[in-house]
């Protein structure tokens, strides 16, 4: 397949390879203000099919969305102390209002727990009130010292969910079901493999009693944390005064929990499935499913065209005739560096046979099908095998990148010459975890669900280990 001239090589030069995909692709482009940057129409829509996806899942266990503001006073966000020392340093203030100084300045909401728990306080009085269920679709800035579209931006796209409940096994339970939702979302629509487990207590979210995580590994072993769930206890319910009277008439603070995932996500199915040619989308989240490319504007040729569109429309198949002004060849290279999962080439000389070329976007494999075939059935069942086939890459790819650390040297030798997923035995202590962080900035991913045993030993300090963590080098 011959590589499109206008990308970097993935493995020459991957952030310029990344850069390239997602403004050629037309995902991103830059505004004038530095981290600030644009959802070009290909980008919105990809966002689309994910929102609504996941707002499916969500209101199918109960969940209604809500909308919170954007500002936050400054007194409510300092309420819970590890909360606000954890983004203090990420927080934009309004000052002004028009021309008039603020009396308190208000901050650019970061993330919405302070809102959420004002809002819980005034509306629950009992047991009979609970549990919430309460998620928002909104953007949140943070002021990220480097920035870098979709991965680091100031202003970006998320879901943040917000619930509180009658008792902390209610909320552990909502914690760990909602984790299960962005697990089930990575690997069965974005085609991506996830490590899933708990953050240590060093990188758990701030003010969370624990912080739970689907962890993904890019093409170029980096790796990213692509959705998280956190179980806050009582942390928020206490200093916000979130009461309810129990079944025994007693006050009670309500137990909380937060979960959300971001358009960071699509950086990573960029960086996972993307290739020299430009994105390669799974079609579960494609917009277009197929595009179905006429080779010349003869009659006869746009006729079966429009009949292929509908057939596969009817099929319940994303579809669309590419009708732009421009060569066949330009067309299929467009269409590639869209990630358009199938393409249908129409033709005179195909027509002349009775048959049509079908292309696939991950593999570029192509074949002929006659056109006395149920072409849309065939098509139905090829998107399945390529959502299939690019999770088994993933996964393969993945597994090939994980590796096993016995001791300090073993990492370093590992983050500089083939970085990935990394399972080393740790001991628990932070300062084990600053001293890892010092090789390259390697950082504790997760403790994984199902740990292994490779070592009695902390490959840090040499105690007893507690743990088999993931380590990694992150975006």
């Amino acid at each position: 397949m011959i590589k499109n001239k206008e990308i970097t090589s993935r493995d020459e030069n991957f952030a310029d390879w990344y850069t390239n995909i997602v403004q050629k692709a037309n995902i991103i482009d830059y505004s004038s203000v530095k981290g600030f940057t644009i959802l070009a129409p290909n980008g919105y829509a990809l966002w689309e099919k994910f929102q609504n996806i996941l707002d499916t899942k969500f209101k199918e266990l109960g969940h209604q969305n809500v909308y919170m503001p954007m500002l936050i006073p400054e007194n409510l966000l300092t309420k819970e102390k590890d909360h606000v020392e954890g983004f203090a340093p990420e927080v934009a203030w309004v000052t002004y209002g028009g021309e008039q100084k603020l009396e308190q300045k208000l901050c650019i909401r970061p993330t919405s727990e302070t809102l959420f728990c004002e809002y819980y306080s005034k509306i629950v009085k009992s047991y009979r009130d609970l549990p919430k269920l309460y998620n928002q679709w909104c953007s949140v800035v943070r002021w990220e010292k480097e920035t870098r579209p979709l991965l680091r931006s100031r202003e970006f796209l998320w879901q943040e969910g917000h619930t509180i409940h009658a008792s902390a096994e209610e909320a552990e339970k909502e914690t760990m079901q909602m984790l299960k939702v962005y697990q089930d979302f990575f690997e069965n629509y974005l085609a991506i493999p996830v490590l899933v487990g708990q953050k240590t207590e060093k990188e758990k979210f701030a003010g969370a009693e624990k912080t739970f995580t689907c962890e993904a590994l890019m093409y170029n072993g980096v790796t990213l944390q692509s959705a998280t769930s956190h179980y806050f206890g009582q942390n928020f319910s206490k200093p916000f005064d979130i009461k309810f009277l129990n079944r025994d008439n007693k006050l009670e603070y309500v137990y909380q929990t937060s979960w959300g995932i971001t358009t960071r996500s699509m950086a990573a199915l960029i960086m996972v499935h993307g290739d020299d040619n430009g994105l390669v989308l799974p079609p579960k989240v494609a917009p277009i499913q197929v595009v179905i490319i006429p080779i010349k504007d003869a009659p006869e040729v746009l006729s079966v065209c429009q009949k292929l569109e509908n057939d596969l429309k009817e099929t319940g198949i994303c579809a669309k005739v590419d009708n732009s002004n421009q060569s066949a060849g330009f067309k299929f290279a467009e269409n590639e560096m869209k990630g358009i999962p199938l393409r249908l080439e129409v033709g005179p000389r195909d027509l002349e046979n009775n048959q049509i070329t079908l292309a696939r976007r991950d593999n570029f494999e192509k074949q002929q099908v006659s056109l006395n075939e149920n072409v849309a059935n065939l098509c139905k069942n090829l998107l399945e095998q390529i959502q299939q086939d690019m999770f088994n890459r993933a996964k393969k790819r993945r597994d090939e990148k994980t590796y096993v650390a016995k001791s300090m040297q073993d990492i370093k030798d590992i983050i500089e010459k083939h970085p990935g997923f990394i399972k080393a035995m740790w001991c628990g202590d932070k300062a084990c975890e600053e001293e890892i962080k010092k090789i390259n900035g390697t950082k504790s991913r997760c403790i994984p669900f199902c740990e292994e045993h490779i070592a009695d030993t902390c490959v840090c300090c040499g105690k007893k280990a507690k743990h088999m963590v993931v380590w990694g080098i992150q975006y």
